[in-house]
């Protein structure tokens, strides 16, 4: 498959590019040059704003087109647009939130979405992330309505993850000792980013057309067994202290991110339980949990000491919040 990356340089879009050249793929990647730029050498690089340089590609096909980056309606609309001719298929990374956060438990593909009230809105905000991406998902499927995979992907995890939602949670476990955690029986989902990867690949390989959302695992899993694995895997001594919702919104706590994958259990049960059927009758399957755990952890122990993450609680909180529990 000849196979046209928008993005590729950075985490999902990075894994997917590696995937593609494993899997023998011949891909291009189009992006600013501004992430990781000469990571993939032996990749052939279009350099290019995919809001004013599509140009740049004038005069070229692709079997397939993999947007890893769409993040305005406006942009996305573009790309389709000058694509809709020269490539077969358009897989879109959006995600799971294109769905408000309280709902049902269980939601499908077809769940209500949250609309993107004013076109003129172009900040990408908490608020304004998930409308946002609704639209791009629509002016994919208007150029592209046979023809195109949506991905509404859940939290994205393992190595080169930028955020630090789940690697701390293995960089804390490796690290031993009294850790404060979010209630053991908490839902949560992931998906690691090499498994996203090659679902990717897979619809854009074969064409498959759809909506699908894309987070596991493949059954549900709690905190505590999330954690419970991690503390088994890395043979760490950590001790986790599970204490309620009510305790950390007294002691305001911030959700998601302050405290990674915490959220209270009304929305944890709403937003941490997506019906997953569709990708799995479609081809998506998941490596172990303790595979995801070995390679973040590995991968976080390459890193410098002083990289500075947007998410995580610092020890000095997280001291005071043991003080407060009595730990």
């Amino acid at each position: 498959m000849d196979v046209l990356i928008i993005g590729g340089t950075q985490f999902l879009g990075r894994a997917i590019a590696e995937l593609a050249i494993e899997s023998g793929h011949n891909a291009t990647l189009f992006n600013r040059g501004q992430t990781n730029p000469d990571v993939f050498p032996e990749i052939e690089t279009i350099r290019g704003d995919r809001e004013v340089d599509l140009d740049e590609l004038a005069g070229r096909r692709w079997d397939a087109v993999i947007d890893t980056c769409g993040y305005l309606p406006r942009v996305v609309r573009l790309s389709a647009a000058a694509l809709r001719d020269r490539v077969g298929h358009y897989s879109f990374i959006s995600s799971i939130s294109v769905y408000p956060i309280a709902g049902a438990p269980n939601r499908d593909e077809s769940a209500e979405l949250l609309p993107l009230v004013d076109d003129a809105v172009e900040e990408i905000t908490n608020d304004s992330y998930g409308p946002l991406k609704t639209a791009c998902e629509n002016a994919v499927l208007d150029a592209f309505p046979e023809r195109a995979s949506i991905i509404r992907s859940g939290l994205i995890v393992g190595p080169h993850d930028p955020t630090n939602r789940f690697t701390y949670w293995v960089t804390r476990t490796a690290a031993g000792g009294d850790s404060v955690a979010p209630p053991a029986g908490q839902p949560v989902q992931f998906v690691d980013v090499r498994d996203i990867a090659a679902f990717t690949l897979r619809c854009a390989a074969a064409n498959v057309a759809g909506v699908f959302n894309v987070t596991g695992p493949a059954e549900r899993l709690t905190i505590g067994q999330l954690l419970t694995t991690a503390k088994a895997t890395l043979e760490s001594d950590v001790k986790f202290h599970h204490v309620s919702d009510e305790f950390l919104m007294e002691h305001e706590v911030g959700q998601w991110m302050e405290l990674p994958l915490w959220m209270d259990g009304e929305h944890a049960e709403a937003f941490m339980t997506f019906d997953i059927g569709r990708a799995q009758r479609a081809g998506l399957r998941f490596r172990s949990l303790e595979s995801t755990i070995r390679a973040t952890h590995a991968w976080a122990e390459s890193l410098s000491d002083d990289v500075e993450w947007p998410a995580g609680m610092s020890p000095e909180r997280e001291k005071a919040l043991l003080a407060a529990n009595g730990a």
